[in-house]
């Protein structure tokens, strides 16, 4: 069957945090870029069909019902990611397989903005703590950048994107460009103040939220947060961070995006003659009909392990191992932060005391373990992420007028930690292609075979004793300390298997984010990690993939690409 061929100058493949902004980037700087998703189209607003509605419209109040659980028997692992809200924003396993080899939920978001319609919107900058690691510590390789080559580009993102938050000055978890943070609650406040324990600071939260809004970020119709939390539905009034409240909007403006959606990218071809790639061969996921996009340059951004999967399945005679991978360490190195270790506890003396609105964030703690000379029995270390707030009165044994009247009286004010960790880089974690097994568009099933090791294990007696300790300095009452071991992909911070390095022998990108003898392939998202730091990586994807589109439109100019 003959091929219908279509050119570009820029190829982005994904619509989510990092590829929207690649897709910006290369639109501002000129090109015309096809940017290909392969979910469904969401209208920013528009789509956003359960943002406005209450709970008592919903057919189960916002519940997920078994029916619907049905076509997420993975995700729905996650427990609070599948309801009637937000169901439609998450992939539905049933439809999309992957095989385990060991437990993975794969949380995914196949739709235009990807998950950067459902993502937690914490917004941290890696320091050269996290950069200088591996070297230091003889683990995995080294970084082929350090902080001062991303800071300039923090910089730069960061007055666009729009991060809430406080200069704190801690040198291993830099500041940057911020709008005024949220403020803390009573009791953060008062957690603040009480807690000296190890060291650590609690600090605002910085998340990926409006509180005052730059002209820039008024005029493409974005707005302050209404304090409503519920973002997990999308933000009509694009107070945080997203693909369609933000990247697209500037990007349509230049007149140089064209959008496809339903469109599954099976390969990337590779020119043995030009030695690069030409272009991509894709499925359209309804018809799946195949087409052949040519182009200049190619971004990959179909997030971690939907991007490794396609560098997988790009084979050519000068690669039949799968795109760039001379070294064979395609798909390995897999890394996801650990979580689900912390305490809760109560708090006494604010009874008289309870929030206006209903704030979308919390606060933080840095890390501080292994840090200034103090040495823990494992390398590395995490942050906390914390939340407070007010609980209703139990009533779960009543009914009828007692029940409306003790539901409409506080009870105690409760606080909680829960750790974020990072987890070292090993070759055995890792995906690979099924020889066996196509999904129904005739690509090979991802394999997922991953699980945490010695040193996560060792972190997290501290990840749940260190915030129960906390809790106890500070004289709160009730505490409950809590270790629920969750599997690799739950954290939805999956990171590695196509990692940035300095030689071809050990790395499938060079400093760049270009792909080792493929010079005009670009990976921007998650694949490209070397290490995981214990802060969230969406901000670090948004600056490399930022720096990458710089870097290509340059070589380009030089007729280097």
């Amino acid at each position: 069957m003959a091929k219908e061929k279509i050119s570009y100058d820029a190829l982005v493949i994904g619509s989510g945090i990092s590829g929207g902004y690649a897709a910006m980037e290369l639109t501002k700087k000129g090109l015309q870029v096809l940017m290909i998703e392969r979910g469904r189209s969401v209208e920013h607003v528009v789509d956003y069909t359960t943002a406005l509605t209450p709970p008592w419209e919903m057919p189960h109040r916002g519940k997920a019902p078994l029916e619907l659980l049905k076509d997420y028997p993975k995700t729905a692992r996650v427990y609070n990611k599948i309801n009637e809200y937000s169901a439609h924003f998450y992939t539905k396993d049933a439809l999309h397989p992957y095989l385990e080899d060991k437990r993975f939920d794969w949380i995914r978001g196949y739709q235009l903005g990807g998950k950067s319609i459902t993502w937690g919107r914490i917004a941290l900058r890696m320091s050269d703590l996290d950069f200088e690691a591996n070297a230091k510590e003889g683990i995995a390789i080294d970084w082929p950048l350090r902080y001062k080559d991303l800071a300039p580009w923090y910089d730069y993102i960061e007055k666009f994107v729009g991060i809430s938050g406080n200069v704190d000055k801690i040198p291993h978890l830099p500041d940057g460009v911020f709008q005024p943070p949220m403020p803390f609650s009573c009791v953060e406040k008062d957690f603040q103040q009480k807690n000296k324990k190890f060291g650590a600071k609690v600090i605002h939260a910085r998340q990926a939220h409006l509180t005052q809004p730059t002209d820039e970020q008024l005029a493409i119709g974005r707005g302050s947060c209404q304090y409503r939390n519920m973002c997990g539905r999308g933000c009509p009034f694009g107070a945080y961070f997203s693909t369609q409240a933000a990247t697209l909007p500037v990007a349509k403006k230049t007149g140089n995006l064209t959008i496809l959606t339903n469109a599954i990218v099976k390969e990337i071809i590779y020119n043995d003659t030009k030695q690069k790639a030409t272009g991509v061969l894709i499925k359209d996921s309804i018809t799946k009909k195949e087409t052949e996009l040519q182009a200049k340059t190619i971004f990959l951004n179909a997030s971690t392990l939907a991007s490794t999967q396609i560098l997988l399945n790009s084979k050519s005679k000068r690669f039949p191992n799968g795109m760039g991978n001379d070294s064979g360490v395609l798909g390995h190195y897999l890394m996801d932060h650990h979580f689900g270790a912390g305490a809760t506890a109560e708090v006494e003396g604010f009874e008289d005391t309870i929030e206006y609105g209903r704030r979308p964030n919390g606060f933080y703690i840095p890390r501080y373990r292994n840090i200034g000379g103090e040495k823990r029995d494992y390398l590395r270390g995490f942050g906390y992420e914390g939340e407070s707030k007010r609980i209703h009165e139990h009533c779960l044994d009543e009914f009828g007028v007692e029940f409306k009247k003790k539901f409409t009286r506080f009870g105690p004010w409760q606080i909680g930690l829960s750790a974020f960790a990072e987890t070292l880089p090993y070759e055995d974690n890792k995906v690979y292609l099924s020889q066996d097994e196509k999904d129904d568009w005739g690509i090979p099933l991802l394999v997922m075979s991953a699980d945490y090791k010695e040193n996560e294990t060792k972190m997290r007696v501290d990840m749940k004793n260190d915030a129960a300790e906390m809790f106890e300095a500070a004289g709160y009452k009730n505490i409950k300390p809590y270790d629920e071991i969750r599997g690799f992909g739950r954290c939805i911070h999956e990171m590695g298997t196509a990692r940035m390095g300095h030689s071809a022998k050990n790395s499938i990108l060079n400093k760049n984010n270009q792909v080792w003898g493929v010079p005009n392939v670009f990976v921007t998202d998650g694949a490209c990690m070397t290490s995981s730091s214990a802060v969230n990586p969406s901000l670090t994807y948004m600056a490399l993939a930022a720096r990458a589109a710089d870097f290509a439109v340059a070589e380009m100019k030089k007729q280097n690409l």
